[in-house]
């Protein structure tokens, strides 16, 4: 190859495993070079990325761990997670020069996919590119899968989801309105509140920040009692909602990020509650249910292009301000889905 075909490549390093909260020093920034010609024979594709996807599921990964659904980053490599890319040039059947797709990309300028069988090609492109990090993309699956597969809800259940003006909860609610549910949802502060209740149609939503009781707070909320708990925190949250089901209520439980950071987990004691009120608590990954993507795409497109589903996206610039991006997610300075723009298409 000749030198001409080289370019600098800026990558984003994870320097070492973490323990307690992340710093954006657990990452470094470093400038390497990469050849824009695909290797002939190999079946592998040049990836341009455009933007990256900050999600809380990254934050266990730069921990050590060989019993996780997500393989752990490696000290001294590129960090890796969800985009959206350009295809520079390809060796692969599948996948064509200029081709727009989604999937597991490297926090980098350009990225050489070895194995491009996981990534999807973007279909329709009058929607923002950056909606395939989000509401076209993995979060899109999980919400899709968590609630309407495990949650099975019917017109008039009560739901509650938590962490819900995030990437994944905003969906959530919105398909639970959609669906004739009552929806309340918790965040972090009043600006999200806010959002919950005048930009995604939540019936009632709360600062858990501002409660001192939880269970209480939820019996406020729910004097009936909760149908639907859309999981995404753990800890006193889970704990308390236990208290608050109704007979054959539903937990998906996607996420519980107050563990994330902790060195030893916070216990939960309504466990009982399981048994007594016959719920169903099922924890679930989005890559076991990737084969509804087409379902997702042709319930929501629709909704999007006729504004009865919304998105709100945090958007950083730069791949320098990918660290930031990222740690903030723990607490709680992103508002909505945060996404890092790397380059216009």
């Amino acid at each position: 190859m000749a030198d001409a075909e080289k370019v600098s490549n800026k990558q984003v390093i994870f320097k070492d495993y973490v323990s307690g909260f992340p710093k954006e020093s657990d990452m470094y920034l470093t400038i390497s070079t990469i050849n824009l010609k695909v290797p002939e024979g190999s079946m592998a594709v040049l990836l341009k990325n455009l933007y990256l996807s900050c999600d809380p599921y990254m934050r266990p990964r730069m921990s050590y761990s060989t019993d996780s659904y997500t393989t752990s980053l490696k000290p001294g490599t590129v960090i890796n997670g969800y985009g959206v890319a350009k295809v520079l040039d390809s060796e692969h059947p599948n996948f064509s020069k200029g081709d727009l797709v989604w999937g597991f990309t490297g926090w980098e300028e350009y990225t050489l996919i070895t194995s491009p069988e996981a990534l999807f090609k973007i279909p329709n492109t009058d929607v923002p590119l950056s909606y395939y990090t989000g509401i076209l993309g993995m979060p899109g699956i999980t919400a899709y899968a968590g609630f309407f597969e495990i949650c099975s809800p019917k017109k008039g259940d009560y739901v509650y989801v938590s962490a819900a003006s995030g990437a994944v909860g905003q969906l959530v609610g919105q398909f639970a309105k959609l669906s004739g549910c009552y929806v309340v949802g918790s965040a972090g502060s009043k600006e999200k509140v806010d959002l919950l209740k005048n930009k995604f149609g939540f019936d009632e939503a709360f600062n858990y920040k501002e409660e001192q009781d939880l269970v209480a707070c939820l019996k406020r909320y729910f004097p009936e009692g909760i149908d639907i708990y859309f999981e995404n925190v753990g800890g006193p949250m889970l704990d308390a909602v236990l208290a608050n089901m109704r007979v054959n209520g539903r937990i998906a439980a996607c996420g519980m990020i107050s563990q994330y950071n902790l060195e030893k987990p916070v216990g939960v004691f309504n466990l009982m509650n399981i048994i007594k009120k016959q719920i169903k608590m099922q924890g679930f990954i989005a890559g076991s249910y990737y084969h509804l993507y087409p379902k997702l795409l042709e319930m929501i497109l629709p909704h999007i292009k006729e504004e009865k589903v919304v998105y709100v996206e945090d958007i950083a610039e730069g791949l320098e301000s990918a660290p930031l991006a990222l740690i903030g997610l723990f607490s709680g300075r992103n508002v909505g889905k945060q996404v890092v723009l790397i380059a216009k298409e």
